[in-house]
């Protein structure tokens, strides 16, 4: 019997080793591009499409433009868009006196209820959350311990990220978080300025104090440079074109970056991170060598940190979506998730990809205006989708945390469509083609579609034996024609119109395009989809 029992436990062991000697070694990532390059998107994001963004802080008071508020404010003139400088001075007073700073208490997050929202977010088709952890204004919306300038200790005084993932866990969205801050101390430099004319010509502004400075104040025992950023010895210049010009931050912002994000990382254990440009931390154009590799490797210490925890957490990697200015800004597309900002692509990608847009401004700005209608919405979210993308759509909570009822609106029409025609969307994959070309789009960011497509635009899907055609629009036919679906591709079993339920009559023409046949009347949709099964 123990002879039995020592040839058995020698078995067991020779088949563990055995076991561990054959099989896949753990991934593990290291900082550099090549390494990186082995990444694998997980599947739950191919399948997910649809995400919603939310742009919602101080910035969110609603009297400048779409989260520029704390730039804006200190730009008596050269500011992008609008008055806001003025209109800070008329609504608030001098930023002399009352700075950025000051809006922070002002807001309160008091009718804020991260678990009905994401409830409701779940109810119309939105499979992730993408909060704005921080953003170019360096305030940090949850815990956090290396910028005491944070919602926990100030403002609503609530741990908003901690609250949303626990929300979006609770109700099965997959969570991620947006960071902005990666070029903030330069983004903040008007706060360093003063008046260029008028009565307080020369009178500096709040960026310029310090904790000392604070005694008696509201803010008494934190100091504005930690919010701020920009070292008092540093002059502000005009800099209409800082984004394009970049800048090198101090050693020590740099590092306070890595620490705020990896804090982000290691607390909250996202599904995906997304940076707001190329890969952190950019250097100015004309840095020195040294400079450039020391700060651009901060990006790549912090993916590859990312993409081991995210295997250690969950045996997948996370997901680090980095933004497209144009050619060669994302250094490879394998590596991480492209993101394009209100733009999309005018052909399949190779790589998985993300566009993203909003249903107004990015921030709440004090109006309901929206800029895409939501068929609108539909037609790109198809697009994109159909091009090997998903689709990021942003609504800028109000002040006190409650959605603005035009956004309420759109989402609930989009995902009444999704309710309908969501097979077509979720858990897809791009086709052969992306689909039929009448209305010409552009690719790249900021040249997003912002009018309905046509009949003859049609986007491709298909998963498993079905293949998915969406039309943008009722056709004058009766009759649709599909001219990249031919006799050649497979044998179809049935073609149904998704809206109507119902199997339609189809043939291939003389040239083997595919031909189906519309009913006389079918309900109005946002864009209208066919399921074609085949065998």
């Amino acid at each position: 019997m123990v002879s039995y029992i020592k040839s058995y436990q020698w078995l067991v062991i020779g088949c563990i080793l055995l076991i561990q000697c054959t099989s896949k070694p753990i991934k593990t990532y290291e900082a550099n591009w090549e390494s990186l390059s082995q990444y694998e998107v997980p599947e739950w994001f191919k399948d997910a499409k649809f995400g919603l963004f939310m742009h919602w802080g101080p910035q969110s008071l609603g009297i400048e433009h779409e989260g520029w508020q704390a730039r804006h404010m200190y730009m008596q003139e050269g500011a992008q868009w609008g008055d806001d400088y003025n209109k800070h001075v008329a609504n608030y007073g001098h930023p002399s006196e009352f700075g950025y700073k000051d809006l922070i208490p002002l807001w309160k997050a008091e009718r804020w209820n991260p678990d009905s929202l994401v409830a409701f977010y779940k109810d119309v088709g939105i499979r992730y959350i993408v909060p704005v952890a921080v953003h170019h204004d360096n305030f940090d919306l949850y815990n956090s311990t290396y910028q005491p300038w944070n919602s926990v200790n100030m403002g609503p005084k609530k741990d908003i990220i901690g609250e949303w993932a626990i929300a979006a866990r609770k109700h099965g969205l997959k969570f991620g978080f947006s960071s902005h801050n990666d070029r903030t101390w330069y983004w903040l430099h008007p706060a360093k300025g003063s008046d260029k004319t008028g009565p307080l010509k020369g009178v500096r502004y709040d960026g310029w104090l310090t904790k000392e400075d604070g005694v008696g104040t509201w803010w008494e025992g934190y100091d504005p440079q930690d919010l701020y950023a920009v070292p008092n010895s540093t002059e502000y210049e005009d800099d209409w074109n800082y984004m394009s010009k970049g800048q090198t931050p101090p050693e020590a912002y740099r590092l306070n970056w890595y620490l705020r994000t990896k804090e982000l990382i290691d607390q909250y254990q996202p599904d995906l991170i997304w940076f707001d440009g190329p890969m952190p931390m950019r250097t100015h154009e004309e840095a020195s060598a040294e400079d450039k590799k020391r700060f651009e490797q901060t990006g790549l210490d912090i993916t590859s940190y990312y993409y081991n925890k995210s295997l250690e957490w969950r045996g997948v990697e996370g997901i680090v979506h980095i933004k497209s200015w144009g050619p060669g800004t994302v250094v490879d597309s394998s590596a991480v998730v492209m993101d394009i900002e209100k733009g999309s692509l005018t052909k399949t990608n190779p790589y998985y990809w993300q566009a993203e847009t909003s249903v107004g401004s990015w921030y709440y700005n004090g109006t309901t205006g929206v800029e895409l209608s939501t068929q609108v919405i539909v037609h790109n979210l198809l697009d994109v989708v159909s091009k090997n993308g998903n689709f990021l759509l942003n609504v800028g909570l109000k002040p006190d945390g409650t959605l603005l009822e035009n956004e309420r609106q759109a989402l609930q029409e989009i995902g009444d469509w999704l309710e309908i025609h969501g097979e077509g969307v979720y858990d897809t994959r791009a086709w052969k083609v992306f689909g039929e070309v009448d209305t010409e789009l552009v690719s790249g960011d900021f040249e997003q579609n912002k009018k309905p497509l046509t009949a003859r635009d049609i986007r491709y899907t298909h998963k498993e034996n079905e293949l998915y055609a969406f039309f943008m629009d009722k056709p004058a036919e009766s009759y649709l024609v599909l001219p990249s679906v031919t006799s050649n591709d497979f044998q179809i079993a049935s073609i149904q119109l998704l809206s109507e339920g119902i199997e339609l009559d189809w043939e291939y023409g003389d040239d083997s395009t595919l031909v189906v046949e519309l009913p006389n009347e079918y309900a109005y949709q946002h864009a209208y989809g066919l399921k074609i099964r085949y065998q």
